[in-house]
């Protein structure tokens, strides 16, 4: 009986030292009562612009590689707006939006595996001008590069588009 009183007690210390707390000037999306700045998207947008030229690698945050979902999470993290790390977690949060209402700071979601039908890409919106879409993101082949919504493989995978600030 003591051993197995010992064991839950062990157990819960272990698991409370596993839970992390967010600092207390992180925006959580979805509680955000007010919008966030303009200065705020333009650093966020300019911090992972900076990443472009990193090579691809699966899970990585880091300029010696980056993966998509790695690249948008790092990048917002920077500002102290905590998202999730996968990308088809990232687009539940924030508000769906269309299209024609895309702006700057906003992140485009993408099926590009044609057997799964989930969300496995994403990029963050780098301009918007008379329906043009640019987004940076992290590709398997080229790394961290700037693409269009206009190019023919990204729009036949193109999702839906989520305002999370």
């Amino acid at each position: 009986m003591k051993r197995v009183l010992l064991l839950c007690l062990l157990a819960a210390a272990l698991a409370s030292c596993g839970a992390s707390r967010q600092p207390t000037d992180t925006v959580v999306i979805g509680e955000t009562t007010h919008p966030i700045s303009n200065k705020k998207v333009n650093k966020i947008v300019n911090h992972a612009k900076g990443f472009v030229g990193t090579r691809y690698k699966f899970g990585g945050t880091t300029r010696k590689g980056m993966d998509c979902s790695g690249l948008v999470y790092v990048s917002f993290k920077q500002e102290n707006i905590a998202l999730p790390r996968i990308s088809r977690e990232m687009a539940k949060k924030g508000m769906r939006i269309n299209l024609n209402q895309v702006e700057e700071g906003d992140l485009v979601f993408f099926r590009t595996n044609k057997n799964r039908k989930v969300i496995n890409h994403v990029g963050l919106v780098v301009e918007s001008k008379r329906g043009s879409v640019k987004f940076i993101h992290s590709t398997t082949s080229r790394g961290v590069i700037i693409s269009s919504l206009d190019e023919g493989y990204w729009n036949e995978a193109f999702v839906e588009v989520r305002r999370v600030i």
